[in-house]
């Protein structure tokens, strides 16, 4: 257990250099605008024509994707991150194609159940996390991405720089707040209020809250049917929708060990899991990873875990095969990375540990 509980607890805070810098890019004041600029830039969203997936609590956005003002700041290639030498474009610049490439690990199928039962292990015995009252949960994760944007008549391949993103949010989800270098203001946006629709926002599995997340089953069983339930309908296939969806928990969320080994056992049951030997995350951290294949559209969501200990370290979603989009996305290109840095305990909004 955690020696003082009146101490914020960090997780996996490790430092790999300074970020390039990113130039700010105001955005038109208003929660709406701001998800209607992160809906418009959303390749999963507005690329493929699978069935609509609900809108996603920002604070599981693993990577915000910028206005088209926003351009080329890094790459990975062969697994580590490379930075151009001016960090980022200014307005108006373009990218003209993947600039976000790495190696792809070998896979093997059968492979995942058991790595997943010694992660699911690992995670059981980890401390949990405690809280004073009033403190909020502070998540900083570094991020990077690329999409397509259409101008006219011309589609092109651009990329989200890496970035630093920090989220902190009230157990009940009813404060929150927002600092995303190009996707929100500099000072950062509020989530607190009312959502979309005018109505009271209500956790569920894709915006779930601290409180919400103690409530769900902890039995790996009972959790999945619950996932499976609660997504019919959503994304692209149901067993990649609920893998997709384990995953967001796992890396936007901060659950407790119970419930995390529950997760990873929970997805060892869903089809087409598999393991492959290497990854890198956003902050260029090398691990092993669970991951499932999205036949619809060619790429392959991979887990990040760090080889000794089996800690989560971040998510990266890579084209593997054919991309549906005229070949434009090629094999090898990042779609989206993300490192979790920190996770603890604050005591107000834009505290750091």
């Amino acid at each position: 257990m955690n020696p003082d509980p009146n101490q914020p607890r960090t997780a996996n805070r490790q430092e790999s250099g300074g970020l390039p810098a990113i130039e700010e890019h105001d955005l038109p004041p208003g929660r709406h605008q701001f998800h209607k600029e992160r809906l418009m830039n959303q390749i999963h969203d507005d690329r493929l024509a699978a069935a609509a997936r609900p809108a996603r609590n920002p604070f599981l956005r693993k990577a915000i994707l910028l206005p088209a003002a926003t351009v080329l700041a890094g790459a990975l290639a062969v697994g580590v991150l490379l930075l151009t030498p001016d960090g980022a474009a200014g307005p108006g610049d373009r990218a003209t194609g993947p600039v976000l490439t790495t190696s792809l690990g070998t896979v093997d199928a059968k492979g995942a159940p058991r790595l997943l039962d010694r992660i699911s292990l690992a995670a059981a015995g980890a401390d949990a996390p405690h809280s004073r009252a009033g403190q909020y949960v502070y998540i900083e994760s570094r991020s990077a991405g690329t999409h397509l944007r259409t101008v006219g008549d011309v589609t092109s391949v651009v990329s989200v720089p890496l970035h630093t993103r920090q989220t902190w949010m009230s157990p009940d989800g009813r404060e929150g707040w927002l600092i995303e270098p190009g996707a929100t203001e500099p000072e950062g946006i509020t989530l607190a209020g009312p959502d979309e629709t005018g109505n009271p926002p209500k956790p569920h599995l894709g915006a779930p809250t601290l409180d919400y997340l103690a409530a769900l089953p902890t039995d790996p069983d009972a959790l999945l049917r619950k996932i499976y339930k609660e997504t019919e309908g959503q994304g692209r296939t149901k067993d990649q929708q609920a893998f997709t969806t384990i995953g967001d928990l796992l890396g936007g969320s901060w659950p407790s060990p119970k419930l995390t080994a529950a997760l990873y056992k929970a997805a060892a049951k869903i089809p087409g899991v598999v393991l492959v030997d290497s990854a890198t995350d956003a902050a260029g951290r090398k691990g092993i990873a669970v991951a499932r294949f999205d036949e619809t559209g060619g790429q392959r969501t991979e887990w990040i875990f760090d080889r000794e200990t089996y800690t989560y370290l971040g998510e990266r979603t890579v084209q593997v095969g054919d991309d549906h989009e005229g070949g434009l996305i090629k094999p090898g290109t990042v779609i989206s990375t993300n490192a979790v840095m920190v996770r603890a305990f604050v005591d107000d909004i834009k505290a750091t540990p």
